[in-house]
């Protein structure tokens, strides 16, 4: 594992008197977190005229605060080679369409070959950043965009768009049901109280908003175009299931397919071997975090989307 050094110093202005250290932290140091702030004021790494104080410490202005903190790397992962396409890049951030398969991040059961590996091998500076720079995730098997942060500042600004919720997140999804017309979801979410290893629309969960929007209407399907407003775990597939219409494939929130009247059996076969969430992050918008200009990326649908919308324009006509 290895460390960089991060050496700074800084005046605590006059009109900043009478706020807390972390609050003034927080305006001097701008280029980390404030949780990464306060966690070096607690351990003495972020000082106030070299003596170690407490993040809610009142300043009376003019004292100097030094920082002298190690920032260790992205872990003792392994980089290792693993395919991803390249969409964008720059000095601050990189945008990737992540492919059906991958999982983003190491974890029980999937100790290696994740993108996380697959960046460090891509971008051997990204030990230097928590998490290589990854700032949101897509589940394993939900393929599409995604902005990786190449450098701490990028990283702070990109975290702050995403629980400010102005970052854009439009997802594809293929849906079992009829559905008339668009809506949005708000229902909290949070672990499932028995199956602790799935989400679900429970009181006391974390604030979910999802919106979507009618793309094509079958016979029995609709394929939606989806915004997310929060970015939970499992949001989309946990919210259009909870609505009654969950996501063509869905291994966990699909509940048991049933065949439908005039089905034939050339559909039935392909649909019972799609195995994953028909489900695809298709555009993604941010204003970017050094140049602070709106950009847009969007990445089309996989061929196994494509596919699936083809048979269904075939077999699952809509009713007239």
């Amino acid at each position: 594992m290895t460390e960089n050094v991060v050496s700074e110093a800084a005046r605590v202005p006059r009109e900043l008197m009478g706020k807390r250290l972390d609050q003034v932290a927080a305006q001097l140091f701008g280029q980390f977190s404030r949780s990464r702030l306060q966690q070096w004021i607690v351990e003495g790494a972020l000082r106030v005229d070299d003596e170690q104080r407490q993040p809610r410490d009142k300043l009376f202005g003019g004292e100097w605060l030094r920082l002298e903190a190690r920032l260790t790397d992205a872990g003792e992962w392994q980089a290792q080679q693993v395919d991803f396409a390249v969409v964008y890049e720059d000095d601050d951030i990189l945008v990737i369409n992540k492919p059906v398969g991958l999982v983003v991040h190491p974890g029980s059961g999937n100790p290696d070959g994740t993108l996380l590996n697959g960046l460090l091998n891509y971008c051997p500076e990204l030990r230097s950043v928590p998490r290589a720079g990854i700032v949101h995730r897509l589940d394993k098997d939900t393929s599409g965009v995604m902005v990786v942060a190449k450098n701490l500042i990028a990283q702070t600004a990109l975290v702050e768009q995403l629980q400010a919720r102005t970052v854009s997140r439009e997802y594809e999804a293929i849906a079992r049901g009829v559905i008339i017309s668009g809506a949005t979801v708000d229902a909290p979410v949070g672990r499932h109280p028995s199956a602790r290893t799935r989400m679900a629309v429970v009181a006391g969960g974390k604030p979910a908003v999802t919106h979507y929007r009618v793309a094509t209407r079958y016979g029995h399907h609709t394929h939606l175009k989806v915004k997310l407003e929060t970015g939970r775990t499992h949001q989309i597939r946990v919210h259009l299931s909870h609505r009654g219409y969950p996501l063509v494939g869905d291994p966990v929130y699909g509940g048991r397919s049933r065949p439908f009247a005039g089905a034939d059996q050339e559909l039935l076969d392909y649909l019972a071997g799609f195995q994953r969430q028909a489900l695809h992050a298709a555009q993604l918008a941010l204003d970017h975090p050094g140049s602070g200009e709106l950009m847009t990326w969007s990445v089309p649908l996989p061929d196994d989307i494509l596919d699936l919308m083809q048979m269904l324009e075939r077999h699952d006509a809509p009713v007239p």
